[in-house]
């Protein structure tokens, strides 16, 4: 949807973790990616992952796998100058995981994926005045799958993987709501809504460069934590620590009347 200038707020939302579960995909191909190039000697549980990430740079998941890589081996007392890693040979046996041998024709982890939004819930926010969009890490082909086959939406504005540096750089964040105000500048609120660290430490990126409008981040806790309450807990407390001003379960708890109260 596209910002009016009657436009109450402007959401933009991150995707994996966000509007997608992703810990049977693509944490699942970091996992495989990592258990393959260490020789079937490490394979990182979900808790290894989340650590590696609430770093806040790791977000390109090709970047997160060779570096989980790389740290194993040194924990072997092995050099990562000797080591050697090819970073396409990794990228290409992750993609064949996530979306499958074929780039064109999707058959792998990608395609059971289960959606954490329904269009239904962004009517809302269109019905509320409220202009979204989405702003993700995710490559263009693998967020256009989930927004255009699985959701159904046309021509949503997103800013991918291929068309800004990686968060918690906070350009594609800008050039996402450039696109919804449709070259207008306002000053109308923006809620950014992530499940990690780097989204967070995006929004307060964003602020320190954009001062003349408010920046708010919003936490969801990717289902994959919500496991036990403690685990829950401990992940909420580290998106508070990065910057979020509140945490949700699921994403579709962040409604008109709750974008009205943040506002």
């Amino acid at each position: 949807m596209t910002a009016q200038a009657s436009a109450r707020a402007i959401v933009v939302f991150d995707i994996d973790g966000v509007v997608r579960d992703v810990s049977g995909s693509y944490r699942r191909a970091i996992a495989d990616t990592v258990e393959y190039f260490t020789n079937a000697a490490y394979r990182p549980t979900p808790l290894d992952i989340d650590q590696l990430k609430s770093e806040g740079i790791w977000n390109n998941d090709w970047e997160a796998s060779q570096e989980l890589i790389y740290r194993y081996f040194e924990s072997q007392k092995q050099l990562r100058e000797q080591l050697k890693l090819d970073y396409k040979i990794i990228v290409a046996f992750f993609q064949a995981r996530y979306r499958g041998p074929d780039p064109n024709n999707f058959t792998g982890y990608i395609c059971d994926e289960p959606l954490l939004l329904s269009s239904g819930y962004l009517q809302q926010l269109t019905q509320a005045d409220i202009a979204w969009g989405f702003f993700s890490g995710a490559t263009r082909g693998s967020a256009n799958y989930i927004l255009e086959k699985r959701l159904g939406l046309q021509s949503s504005v997103l800013i991918a993987m291929e068309d800004a540096p990686g968060k918690p750089d906070p350009t594609g964040l800008f050039a996402t709501v450039d696109k919804l105000e449709n070259g207008q500048t306002t000053n109308t609120t923006v809620i950014y809504v992530g499940d990690t660290v780097a989204d967070m430490y995006t929004v307060g990126k964003a602020r320190e460069l954009q001062p003349h409008r408010p920046w708010i981040g919003v936490g969801v806790l990717p289902p994959h934590v919500q496991e036990t309450d403690a685990r829950s807990q401990e992940y909420s407390e580290m998106l508070q620590k990065a910057g979020a001003a509140i945490v949700l379960n699921n994403v579709e708890e962040l409604n008109p009347a709750n974008i009205a109260e943040l506002l």
